[in-house]
């Protein structure tokens, strides 16, 4: 008897006793495995670099609300399960809920709204197909990422324009976890690297900087750096970016080697700069001519790999410009005209830095050519349509043009890159050259790792005024359109690869593969596959059963043989 029971009990002992140990080495050894082709409950590197530098429990509120239609379903699940993985890989705690800011009561619901926009979270008017016909929802499909002390937010749904509505979900599912973890480290990390925006050449026109300075006020430390004042090219090396802003004077020999010299020792250095002068204010009567301008740039940049040409791209992608179209009693009415001087470019490159990014404003761009530079990748990130011309200098600039619409086969041209990026090893300018007066020949470095990005539009991180006060605007905001481009969002983007490459930036290059169903084999085989989800499993039990009631009756009739 006591046989019996020990037999009974003892793989019940073996069970509990298996699962006891289990639950305990699940306390101290934490593993995941990752089953999917895409590794999408996988994080990158860097992520994990910042979740490992939280100290305290942080808790994300979910903007979107509920009772969402479909496709908002699939991005609010994406955003449920990122958190959870967060909070797998965080040593603190990560929590989550919901918060729908129509709920806010009172006048405290436009406070909240308006504070939403400082982080980019505008709301979006969704609308869906219901069985009662066309409904409509106003949604914020934003997050909050906040600790006892602060709170940070970030814009979650964010595509190219002219993508679909799928595609565009999909490519914000794939930027969930950069936009999540660069939340979660703009909370941890308030400021990071420093940024210098050069001065002294007319450089950063009306705004004095204060696109730049607003857009990236949190993350880096801008200073405004007048280059005569440098003495040697260490003066520069703290800084991880350079800024050079549409400059309107020349700059010396001495100035130009200084930034070579920042370049080979592995700085990184943004160029923005017009390939003519163009004074808009002339541009009215008979117009003005945009005249070629020399910067002393241009044989630098040459050296490392791309030339800026002296002409402006015109695009049938434009944007408008307002212009005096008479009064209405003693008021003057302004009046918005197509400008094809200014792009609005949308076709993006797969990079880190474009990849999902909305339109692009650019105002007298010049276009950019490529030329023999060994050693050094160049990349275009931004291009404009599939419409455009290029004006080779002097360009006659004019209002009057407005008033008779394009000859749209005069534009022919497709994909004009508007932005380049150039990485790997440059040579420098002065190789087999002479220095300028006061640098030694020891100190010169001849070949250098670092980055260099050019633009052929020196305001494209510029902001424009407020038309009633004269404030600057933020970034991208448009005054007249009332339209905010992704100005503000490039160069966030621009600035966090250049300062960290391989940091949270290089989450932004995963893609999840699109599978939707075949609706053909959907209608053709709904009855066929109805039949195996259904009977499939109870067929599978069925022969399992039989197959060890079998066995087990083999062994008992063994036994009593």
């Amino acid at each position: 008897m006591k046989s019996s029971v020990a037999h009974i009990a003892k793989p019940w002992i073996v069970l509990f006793g298996g699962i006891v140990l289990f639950i305990l080495l699940g306390q101290f050894m934490h593993f995941r495995v990752d089953l999917t082709e895409e590794k999408r409950f996988s994080l990158h590197p860097a992520t994990e670099e910042v979740l490992a530098r939280i100290s305290e429990p942080l808790h994300v509120d979910i903007l979107l609300g509920k009772n969402l239609p479909g496709g908002m379903r699939r991005l609010q699940k994406s955003i449920e399960e990122t958190i959870r993985t967060f909070n797998a890989y965080s040593p603190e705690k990560i929590t989550f809920s919901y918060f729908d800011p129509m709920s806010v009561e009172g006048g405290e619901r436009e406070e909240f709204i308006l504070s939403l926009a400082q982080y980019g979270i505008n709301p979006t008017n969704l609308s869906f197909n219901q069985n009662t016909g066309l409904q409509s929802q106003l949604i914020f499909p934003g997050i909050l990422v906040s600790n006892e002390e602060f709170e940070t937010g970030a814009l979650i749904l964010k595509g190219e324009r002219g993508m679909s509505p799928d595609q565009i979900l999909n490519q914000s599912i794939e930027n969930l976890e950069f936009e999540l973890s660069n939340a979660i480290r703009k909370l941890i990390s308030p400021e990071s690297s420093a940024i210098a925006m050069l001065i002294g050449h007319g450089e950063m026109g009306s705004d004095e900087g204060f696109g730049m300075v607003e857009a990236l006020d949190g993350e880096f430390e801008l200073f405004k750096v007048p280059l005569e004042q440098a003495k040697k090219p260490e003066d520069l090396e703290h800084f991880s970016i350079v800024f050079i802003q549409g400059p309107r004077d020349s700059y010396t020999e001495r100035e130009i080697y200084l930034l070579d010299q920042y370049v080979m020792n592995g700085g990184n250095l943004v160029v923005l700069l017009d390939g003519v002068a163009v004074n808009v204010e002339n541009a009215g009567g008979e117009g003005t001519l945009a005249m070629p301008f020399e910067s002393g740039l241009d044989n630098l940049l040459f050296r490392y790999g791309v030339r800026v040409n002296k002409d402006l791209i015109q695009d049938l992608n434009f944007g408008y410009l307002p212009v005096i179209g008479g009064n209405f009693g003693d008021q003057q009415q302004m009046v918005p005209l197509p400008w094809p001087f200014f792009i609005n470019a949308g076709r993006m490159q797969s990079h880190a830095v474009t990849k999902g990014l909305d339109v692009v404003n650019f105002r007298f761009v010049s276009s950019l050519d490529t030329v023999m530079a060994e050693g050094v990748v160049k990349t275009p990130l931004i291009f404009s349509s599939d419409y455009s011309r290029i004006l080779p200098a002097p360009v006659r600039v004019a209002f009057s043009d407005m008033e008779q619409e394009p000859d749209v086969t005069l534009y022919g041209i497709k994909n004009l890159p508007l932005v380049y990026l150039l990485e790997g090893e440059f040579t420098s300018l002065y190789k087999n050259r002479f220095l300028p007066d006061g640098f030694a020949k020891a100190d010169f470095k001849e070949k250098g790792r670092g980055k260099v990005v050019v633009i052929g539009d020196g305001e494209v991180f510029q902001a424009q005024s407020n038309l009633e006060n004269g404030t600057p605007l933020a970034l991208g905001e448009d005054p007249f359109s009332q339209t905010t481009f992704a100005n503000r969002l490039f160069l966030q983007n621009l600035a966090q690869y250049l300062s960290e490459p391989e940091g949270i930036i290089a989450s932004r290059t995963r893609t999840f593969q699109i599978r939707p169903l075949d609706k053909v084999k959907v209608t053709q085989q709904k009855a066929y596959w109805q039949a195996v989800n259904v009977l499939g499993p109870v067929v599978v039990l069925l022969v399992f059963g039989g197959i060890i009631v079998g066995i087990r009756k083999n062994r008992y009739n063994k036994k009593s043989n």
